[in-house]
């Protein structure tokens, strides 16, 4: 096993599609994934996986069922197995997750934005 520290600003340049994400970490069944968002996404829920947001560069928005929360670099949200949200980023913004490796990006919703086989970088 190789240990070595990881660089978000490299893995962040090595690719530029949004709303699709890659796989840079993995650990007791977790998958630390990074993506890049641009404007919306869809509201969806995952009934078994929480999913946490971490912002390194930019400012997203987290719509729940009956509020909005703006995330900016630096802070995080955890959206909990089962509520309904829509992540979209003001601009353009760099995220980190951590969640479960069973975790689907579009969760209960398949369309033209879900991403079935993650690249791991």
């Amino acid at each position: 096993m190789k240990i070595k520290p990881v660089n978000l600003q490299e893995k962040f340049n090595s690719f530029s599609e949004f709303w699709n994400p890659k796989i840079i970490g993995e650990l007791n069944g977790q998958h630390v994934k990074i993506a890049k968002f641009k404007d919306e996404f869809i509201m969806h829920q995952h009934e078994d996986e929480d999913e946490l947001f971490l912002v390194i560069e930019g400012k997203i928005k987290m719509e729940l069922e009956n509020e909005i929360h703006e995330i900016n670099a630096g802070e995080f949200i955890i959206v909990p197995k089962g509520a309904q949200h829509k992540p979209s980023a003001v601009g353009e913004a760099k995220v980190l997750m951590f969640e479960p490796k069973s975790t689907l990006n579009t969760g209960n919703t398949e369309n033209e934005l879900t991403v079935k086989k993650l690249d791991e970088i």
